[in-house]
């Protein structure tokens, strides 16, 4: 990745502390990283090893016990909860393992929600939801709600409403992870394109090795550290991290 290329995310010794049942939990060790625009990095290591958290904090679903997350050199931990609202909606599309769809809505609706919140006409979101399906590969599916799509499907209908504000930022927490394994190589596929056309960043928490060949980065972490990172062509795949 081209060292030309503007840093969209950092993080700086990020840490989250847990106090669970009176025990603490280190869930993040003072993590620092950089991410550019335009880049492909997906954060991987077995469960439990801290990539959901960073993955929140980076989205600023949560915020650290220690550090700071940068975006676009803009320190969440000063702005306000509106602020930072209006930031997710407009900088940030985020893909859920779970899809986090809204059962009693279309597709077509689903995608033009985040519209709203924006303040786009109807016209003008049911227009560009209609174009982000065509985009997914769901062109024809527009009407049907989430009940009446499969897995696969319903993942396509995520990715297009993480694009409704075209972000320039994307965050993908295990999005493979419901899925077969052609299911899932179909929407990696699709995640890549959009980074390859469009020049999103994207950052995915994974344990699937599939991510491997579409990422420029890998990063591996462990017990809430980063152990290494790796560009893609000099990755070796160690069996503790399987």
């Amino acid at each position: 990745m081209s060292e030309a290329r503007p840093v969209v995310v950092e993080t700086i010794g990020l840490k989250k502390i847990y106090h669970l049942r009176g025990e603490v939990v280190n869930a993040l060790r003072g993590i620092s990283i950089r991410v550019t625009k335009g880049e492909y990095i997906s954060l991987m290591g077995p469960s439990g090893s801290g990539k959901t958290t960073l993955f929140n904090m980076i989205g600023g679903l949560d915020r650290p016990s220690e550090g700071t997350v940068l975006i676009d050199n803009i320190d969440l931990s000063k702005m306000s909860n509106k602020s930072l609202a209006w930031l997710r909606s407009r900088k940030i599309g985020y893909i859920f393992q779970t899809y986090n769809l809204i059962p009693v809505l279309s597709a077509l609706d689903n995608v033009a929600l985040p519209m709203i919140f924006t303040g786009m006409p109807k016209s003008e979101r049911s227009a560009k939801a209609a174009k982000l399906m065509e985009l997914v590969g769901l062109g024809e599916r527009l009407q049907h709600r989430p009940t009446e799509l499969s897995g696969g499907q319903q993942q396509r209908v995520a990715i297009a409403r993480a694009l409704a504000n075209d972000p320039a930022i994307i965050l993908a927490d295990e999005p493979t992870g419901n899925l077969d394994l052609s299911t899932g190589l179909s929407i990696v596929q699709l995640l890549y394109r959009l980074k390859t056309e469009r020049e999103t960043t994207v950052i995915c928490a994974t344990h699937d090795l599939k991510m491997v060949d579409v990422s420029d980065r890998l990063a591996w972490l462990r017990d809430g550290s980063i152990e290494r990172i790796e560009e893609r062509a000099t990755v070796t795949i160690q069996m503790e991290d399987l």
